[in-house]
């Protein structure tokens, strides 16, 4: 009984803390473990990410046994169902279950893998009223969009969440009383764990099993799978607003924040004291690193993000300059002419008479393709 609640406590300790108090509470006791040191039961969604259930279950199964003898001595993990049906991947690939709901408790760590979310509900009843029957100590993790079944299932109330800057502003619309980041890769808030996906789901598994393995063991693993190291849950993740190329962690972060708030823009201290910094040291950082001050690179994601709404969308100019955070049409248009040299009435024209004159040059061509082509064939 004791073992099982020690990996998450000596896991929690080493995590990054909550948005909110930057402190996380270690969790309580849960059921007991098996004889392997490290136990994980897996809940696959329907048209699960099948690299983010890859990196995670070999980053066990190296950490697992010596070598690449795949022993399961050090780690074990089953793939958990209702029914013991196999579970789809979105890329088709299917994985059997191997193992049942009513084991869960012998799992030191639940991690729920999600798939797409654009093909109707992830999980089956049965699975939701499981998790959402589940204590609230017990730790539990959503990966890649694993975080939304978390929040579906009211595991998130009272929490934050991390998800992938691609799904930051879905997450943000269906569950708007959840305070959520993509600013890292990932987050564990309390007993509750998610994570971007993508590559840093090895890093959380690595994290997990230095946590309870040992950090040999992690290292590794993360080798064998041709990483140089294991990444803290607040490292970056690895994309830069609107192409901005920074070296420094922190002022990525705080790069990553400022998109992620153009509606509501954040004040400079603010978004310092979320990356630890004060606004003089951000401040510095980012004219050491681009010769920008925040305030300059803030202004300019704003600025891009009205240009790419006045690209792809049908949003009047008041619309837009609310989305990024201008409060009136009269204060983008000054902004953008400023840097565009014109309205952004007028580069939206621009913009898709020389569109529509590309699409009417590519279907002459087309035209000619198709001629020449039928000339040959008779």
């Amino acid at each position: 009984m004791r073992r099982a609640s020690l990996t998450g406590q000596r896991f929690m300790s080493t995590m990054v803390g909550t948005p909110k108090d930057n402190v996380v509470t270690p969790a309580a006791p849960i059921s007991g473990s098996k004889e392997s040191k490290l136990s994980i039961g897996f809940l696959l969604a329907r048209n699960f990410t099948l690299s983010a259930f890859s990196l995670f279950v070999d980053t066990l199964r190296l950490a697992a046994d010596e070598g690449d003898r795949s022993r399961r001595i050090r780690c074990t993990w089953d793939i958990l169902s209702a029914r013991g049906a196999p579970s789809r991947s979105s890329c088709g690939i299917e994985v059997a279950a191997t193992g049942f709901l009513e084991r869960a408790n012998a799992y030191d760590f639940i991690v729920v893998v999600g798939g797409l979310l654009d093909r109707g509900p992830m999980i089956d009843a049965e699975t939701l009223s499981f998790l959402r029957g589940q204590q609230p100590e017990r730790p539990i993790v959503g990966v890649c969009t694993g975080s939304f079944v978390l929040a579906q299932a009211g595991l998130l109330e009272g929490r934050s969440a991390c998800v992938s800057w691609f799904h930051h502003r879905q997450f943000r619309e269906e569950f708007p009383e959840i305070p959520v980041i993509a600013d890292r890769l990932f987050l564990a808030d309390g007993p509750r764990i998610t994570c971007a996906g993508g590559a840093g789901t090895a890093d959380l598994a690595a994290r997990l099993v230095a946590g309870k393995v040992g950090m040999s063991a992690a290292q590794k693993a993360l080798q064998i799978l041709q990483i140089e190291s294991p990444r803290a849950g607040q490292a970056p993740q690895p994309r830069m607003p609107f192409g901005v190329q920074v070296s420094n962690t922190r002022l990525a972060r705080a790069l990553l924040i400022m998109e992620q708030n153009l509606a509501d823009p954040l004040s400079m201290p603010t978004i310092a004291a979320k990356v630890g910094l004060s606004v003089r040291q951000l401040q510095r950082l980012s004219e050491a690193d681009t010769g920008l001050t925040p305030n300059d690179h803030y202004s300019q994601i704003r600025l891009r993000a009205a240009e790419s709404l006045l690209r792809e969308s049908n949003h009047t100019i008041f619309e837009i300059a609310l989305e990024c955070g201008f409060g009136q049409a009269s204060s983008l248009t000054r902004s953008f002419r400023k840097i565009y040299g014109c309205t952004p009435s007028a580069w939206r024209r621009r913009h898709r008479e020389k569109a529509n004159g590309a699409s009417r040059v590519r279907n002459l061509a087309q035209d000619r393709a198709h001629a020449f082509a039928s000339d040959c064939s008779t």
